[in-house]
């Protein structure tokens, strides 16, 4: 599967937030629309890095009570682990695991258009199963179609 097709099956927006908002606004965001990730930018389409909920985690435990008040460039990735809409999902899910992230985002050309998490990972590797279980089922109950 590609990943343009999963995106195909996911809202269009792609939330960002600015490097001078401070993470309380970016936890907010992930709050309110349900979200662990967001990209960093100063306009809409630019990538200046991303931040993720691990990424405020790590700001809590290193800089404690300061971390919320603290601008979201202090603490953002900026070695965004990034794809394209023609890759397919086994090289994303590498990517997951090679770089330990939950997100990976998608560029087309040098634009962000979308992020694929570890739970779209998880909800299209179950799909395929199923699939391929039903299959298997009409196979031995002789009602597959030839």
């Amino acid at each position: 599967m590609h990943v343009c097709q999963i995106l195909k099956t996911k809202s269009p927006e792609l939330i960002s937030v600015t490097p001078d908002q401070p993470m309380m606004e970016a936890l907010r965001l992930f709050r309110d629309n349900n979200i662990g990730f967001v990209v960093v930018g100063r306009s809409p389409g630019q990538c200046l890095g991303t931040l993720s909920e691990r990424d405020c985690c790590y700001a809590v435990a290193e800089y404690g009570t300061e971390a919320p008040i603290m601008r979201v460039a202090d603490i953002m990735n900026r070695s965004v682990a990034t794809c394209s809409t023609e890759d397919f999902l086994p090289f994303v899910m590498a990517i997951m695991t090679e770089r330990r992230t939950r997100h990976v985002l998608v560029m087309e050309g040098g634009t962000p258009v979308g992020v694929v998490s570890i739970g779209d990972v998880v909800k299209h590797r179950l799909d395929e199963a199923l699939r391929n279980e039903q299959a298997l089922h009409e196979y031995i109950a002789g009602t597959a179609h030839h």
